[in-house]
């Protein structure tokens, strides 16, 4: 018996020394975290299913995955493990790989992998095509079930301690294998994007464009149809009053990622985004992989990636398009069509009428000297648009001078200032182009709500958020109600220039709101 009692004490010395112990502990959370950054590539692959499965394209995503989340699913794991020695009262020293540490911890990974699937599905559903996302979603029940494997054979280690090691260890095995090779299997191999094309318009300007009646289309980012509401109830949106009194008003659905190119291709060509070829504000690129990435996953703080510099962005332009825009279809038509500062019109293509593209002003331009031939047509446009734009920097800002913050204040610079005067301005070049051409359809697109929701809504509601001071309602608490009233003026002079037949349609592609807790 001595020798006995002996060698287990030699054995409980060396199996409870605490580095060792932490090492341990290390090791099962370097492995936890692998598996959570491969699950996360598993996603980033499923919400992709245009990339081909070529290690080219899988081994950097998986390197750079690993580096971006890994090491601190590899960290949050660890620290977790270090709390529960510091409150059991018993010691925990798993083993180097242990069976039943990397049950528990695989569950984890499992099951944040499968609500982050049902979560991007449910989000991204019209994104992807009809059997992408269900292929997706087979992907995200064999996940759960992988989960639920994972979750018993913890429970049975746990309950029945080192009895049957063999089998449990087998059992883990294949499941991981399982969670992990299923997904893909389902998603498919992804193939090469074919080239795009679609049909040009030969005969623009053959024929006289037919005379009619007008439809005239304002585009808005970022406006709340409940904030309309309000504010025109209480007087402050005289215009938006009369379209609200005499017109017909609704709330839309829009498709997600809620960004401009996404959204405003989706109603310019009446297709969802997977057949526009628009999925989201760019494309991803991955550093030393040869396709790009056309959408992120929500929910897992993936544009972090890009403002950390693990992903690189490329802009999308009109050659994005897969399919034919209304003004392309109505030119074809024979209905002249005049577009300004429509998302994805760079460089702009030959229509029966003129297109200002919303690059015409670049954003952060501080010169305001648009030279660029390719960001309007026709080009002989170009004078008259320039000077139609000029003119509006010397004018006064007329009810929005109440609303406007002093220059010297902190937050001078984040205001829209000059998101606000280019909405102005595309405005009056949207004017002075009608009354040449009196275009049969006229659209343009106001950027200024958006920008200035997106500072200066925790000011206007701040009932919604808990933390406004109230010196900066006082200070900050109208700028945005400022802004409606810019685009409540512009939409009076779009009233106004209607005659007995025409149409007005005033459309905001997505809303503002705040965000939920868990968001």
């Amino acid at each position: 018996i001595r020798p006995s009692i002996k060698e287990s004490g030699r054995v409980d010395d060396r199996r409870y020394h605490p580095p060792v112990r932490y090492l341990r502990m290390f090791s099962n959370a370097i492995v936890s975290g692998g598996l959570g950054a491969a699950y996360l590539g598993v996603v980033f692959l499923q919400l992709n299913p245009g990339v081909p499965l070529f290690p080219i394209n899988l081994f950097p995503l998986l390197v750079t995955l690993s580096v971006a989340y890994g090491i601190h699913l590899s960290a949050l794991f660890y620290a977790a493990m270090v709390l529960r020695e510091i409150l059991a009262f018993d010691r925990f020293s798993p083993g180097w790989l242990s069976l039943r540490t990397l049950s528990w911890l695989f569950t984890l990974d499992a099951v944040g992998a499968a609500a982050l699937m049902w979560l991007n599905l449910g989000a991204y559903g019209p994104v992807l095509a009809p059997d992408a996302a269900r292929r997706m979603a087979v992907g995200a029940v064999v996940v759960t079930g992988c989960a639920v494997v994972f979750l018993f054979v913890g429970v049975f280690r746990y309950s029945f301690g080192r009895r049957r090691g063999a089998l449990g260890s087998s059992v883990l095995a294949l499941t991981l294998a399982a969670s992990l090779a299923l997904p893909l299997v389902l998603r498919g191999p992804g193939a090469p994007r074919p080239l795009a094309s679609r049909l040009l318009d030969l005969d623009i300007g053959l024929a006289p464009p037919a005379p009619g009646p007008r439809i005239l289309l304002i585009l808005l980012d970022g406006a709340s149809l409940d904030f309309v509401s309000s504010a025109a109830l209480e007087g402050k949106l005289p215009n938006f009053g009369k379209i609200l009194d005499s017109g017909a008003a609704m709330h839309l659905a829009t498709v997600r990622p809620t960004h401009p190119g996404p959204v405003w291709t989706t109603v310019a060509t009446g297709k969802l985004p997977w057949k526009t070829g628009v999925r989201s504000s760019a494309r991803y690129e991955v550093p030393a992989a040869p396709d790009h990435l056309e959408l992120l996953p929500d929910g897992c703080f993936a544009h972090g990636l890009v403002r950390l510099g693990f992903l690189d962005t490329a802009s999308h332009s009109a050659a994005s398009l897969r399919v034919r825009p209304l003004w392309s279809i109505l030119s074809s038509a024979g209905v002249s069509v005049g577009v300004v500062n429509w998302p994805l019109t760079h460089p702009v293509q030959p229509t029966r009428g003129y297109l200002v593209s919303d690059q015409f002003y670049r954003p952060g331009d501080q010169s305001l000297e648009p030279d660029d031939p390719t960001a309007i047509y026709p080009a002989e446009a170009l004078a008259t648009a320039r000077a139609a734009g000029d003119a509006v920097i010397q004018e006064p800002l007329g009810r929005m001078q109440a609303f406007q913050l002093p220059r010297w204040d902190a937050l001078a610079d984040m205001l829209p200032r000059q998101t606000s005067l280019l909405d102005r301005m595309y405005d009056r070049i949207s004017h002075t182009l009608q009354a040449r051409s009196r275009p049969r359809f006229a659209t343009v697109r106001f950027r200024g709500l958006d920008v200035a929701g997106h500072v200066f809504l925790r000011f206007a509601l701040p009932r919604e958020f808990g933390d406004v001071t109230a010196d900066e309602r006082r200070k900050y608490g109208r700028v945005l109600e400022g802004a409606y009233v810019g685009v409540d003026d512009m939409v009076g002079l779009a009233l106004a220039s209607l005659e007995s037949d025409d149409l007005l349609l005033v459309v905001s592609g997505f809303g503002m709101e705040p965000m939920s807790v868990g968001k």
